[in-house]
């Protein structure tokens, strides 16, 4: 689904509740614009869809606004035809009434994926590693995902990222990081209940992900976890739950081999029975 620009206007960032496939927020939602009220907004959001909303329209770290906005009105040469997201990319997956027992936390947006296709890891060489081999362990209604509105559907798990906008050369700064952090905290408490098991894909949602669990309340998490590493399998006691650790499907990972399908299989079959089929 091609979204054609033909003026100056459509170059900017889509407002929220102006029509663009799977947009979670409204005019009227909450807007974060620094680190306070990101954890204000975050702490209340009663519901998965609320904090979903609210990511979508967060203001909280400007060099990472300035260049999701960049992005979207210079855009690359291959989608010069097409309208971009440039807002942060909230979780997706299922919601309130079908909760999660499989989440699964990236980095973050990618600058010509997710902030052009409003979907998290969608658009992009890694959401097509990622989402063909969640359709691969039955966690998908399909292997492909090229936009919001291409009727994908997630099936018992939920895409979570340590920050929720692009960010230059794919690097958030430390500051951003923990200025997103309540978003991921709040996330994480949401999906307490349903939840069985946590994937981190890459180093850096390994190192987030660890305080925002404990952070978050989630019982019997190591004061100190090993170190991140592919198939690194952590129990967190005697809770029934389990955080998996697997190579980010970047392209620099599977263009060299350091991550194969086999090896991308092996880890959501792993979580599949760890949370109970």
């Amino acid at each position: 689904m091609k979204r054609v620009v033909g003026d100056d206007a459509s170059r900017e960032p889509v407002a929220p509740g102006s029509g663009w496939p799977g947009d979670p927020a409204r005019p009227t939602t909450p807007v974060a614009h620094d680190a306070a009220n990101v954890e204000r907004l975050a702490g209340s959001a009663p519901s998965l869809s609320h904090l979903d909303a609210r990511v979508s329209v967060c203001r909280a770290c400007p060099r990472l606004v300035t260049w999701r906005e960049k992005v979207a009105r210079e855009r690359r040469a291959a989608f010069a035809g097409e309208r971009y997201w440039g807002r942060p990319a909230p979780s997706w997956g299922p919601h309130d009434g079908a909760p999660a027992r499989i989440l699964v936390v990236g980095l973050a947006p990618a600058a010509h994926g997710a902030n052009r296709t409003g979907r998290i890891f969608t658009g992009d060489r890694s959401g097509d590693w990622l989402y063909a081999a969640l359709h691969r362990a039955g966690l998908a209604n399909q292997p492909t995902s090229v936009h919001a509105g291409d009727g994908l559907a997630l099936h018992g798990v939920r895409i979570l990222a340590a920050v929720h906008c692009a960010p230059p050369a794919n690097k958030p700064t430390p500051e951003e990081r923990d200025a997103c952090a309540p978003w991921l905290r709040r996330d994480l408490q949401l999906s307490l209940r349903a939840a069985r098991v946590v994937i981190a894909l890459g180093g850096f949602a390994w190192g987030a992900l660890w305080p925002a669990l404990r952070d978050a309340g989630w019982p019997e998490v190591p004061a100190r976890p090993a170190a991140f590493g592919h198939g690194r399998e952590v129990p967190l006691g005697e809770s029934g739950r389990t955080v998996l650790g697997c190579y980010h499907p970047s392209q620099q990972n599977t263009f060299t081999g350091r991550l194969t399908e086999d090896m991308i299989d092996a880890v959501l079959v792993r979580s599949v029975t760890l949370a109970g089929g």
